[in-house]
Order: structure tokens, then sequence, then C-alpha cells
């Protein structure tokens, strides 16, 4: 097994959120790694994930859980289901380049969404398995 494929995945992930005309429409640029400092009314925030060996006799592989989380501001879910259903249109099945390994299968797993104190009022947190291939031993 291999943890380092996460990081390629991760910025895949971060490139395809980052290039989405729809999502631009919706948050513009407000995809993060680490909470912003001056908080967007809405934005994303990717980080969190939990890997599993998935390797065989000859291959190295792993099944990643990514969690993609939409923060919002504003009262009320239609805005940040309205931004979770753009991130899974994006990502639900999609063939994402990594520079490391390759990507064998991006489903979505499950989600939360809840209700958060100021200024965090709302909180969707999409959990998306990728199984990943980082070759032969």
């Amino acid at each position: 097994m291999s943890y380092a494929i996460s990081a390629a995945l991760q910025a895949a992930v971060f490139t395809a959120l980052s290039g989405d005309v729809t999502l631009a429409g919706l948050i513009g640029t407000a995809i993060y790694d680490a909470p912003p400092v001056v908080v967007d009314s809405t934005y994303i925030l990717l980080g969190e994930d939990e890997a599993k060996d998935r390797s065989s006799g000859s291959h190295k592989g792993v099944t990643l859980d990514l969690e993609v989380n939409v923060i919002s501001d504003i009262a009320g879910f239609s805005t940040a289901k309205t931004v979770a259903a753009a991130i899974c249109d994006v990502l639900i099945d999609a063939d994402l380049p990594l520079s490391r390994g390759a990507l064998v299968n991006l489903k979505f797993l499950k989600s939360r969404a809840r209700r958060g104190a100021s200024p965090e009022q709302r909180r969707i947190a999409l959990v998306f398995r990728a199984i990943l291939d980082d070759g032969s031993y």
C-alpha cells in the first residue's frame, strides 16, 4: 500500500472542481485546502481522507475515502445543496489524470448535511471513494 497517491488525487480533484464552469458561477474560486482567513459566503474545503490498503501480490493500491465539504454562511440549505450537487456532477465517475499512479474508479459514498454555529451556518460533507493503483511491485 502507498498513501503517496493521496496528494495526487487531491490535486486532481482541486483541478477538476476549479475548472468547472457551473461551480465557478456558484462560488467563483472559493476552493480551499485549509479554512480561509477571510470567509467567503459559500466555499469548498478539501482535505480529510481515510485510506485502506488494496494491494495484491503484484500491484500497490489503495481505497481512499475523500471528504469534500461545502460550507456556507447563507441561511437555509438551498445554496449549499446546489453547490454539493455541482460537485457531484464533476466528480462522480470522473476520469481524473493523476501526477502519480492511476485513478481506477471514483464514486459517491455518502453525505451529511448539518447546521453549525455562525459563521459556518451550513456544512455538507460529501465523501467520495476512490480506488487508486500505484503500479506494480
